[in-house]
């Protein structure tokens, strides 16, 4: 599950790097489906963060990989 996450997040990546950011995937647990990532460079204390991990990051890992059901920023 791990390889698909990281796919998925490298598909994400360029529209988050074409505004200054980035996203790096901290954990997966395999068994609960939950991911962890850190989002940085503009990202990080962006006010709109939580925005783009709930409606970007989220929403697309959740389309590519079905296993995952919750993704959380830490």
């Amino acid at each position: 599950m791990r390889e698909k996450v990281e796919a998925a997040l490298g598909k994400i990546r360029p529209s988050l790097q074409a505004d200054g950011g980035d996203v790096e995937l901290v954990a997966v647990d395999e068994k609960t489906g939950e991911v962890q990532v850190k989002l940085t460079g503009a990202c990080h204390g962006c006010p709109m963060a939580q925005v783009t991990l709930t409606n970007g990051v989220e929403r697309k890992l959740k389309e590519q990989v079905p296993e995952v059901t919750k993704v959380t920023a830490v």
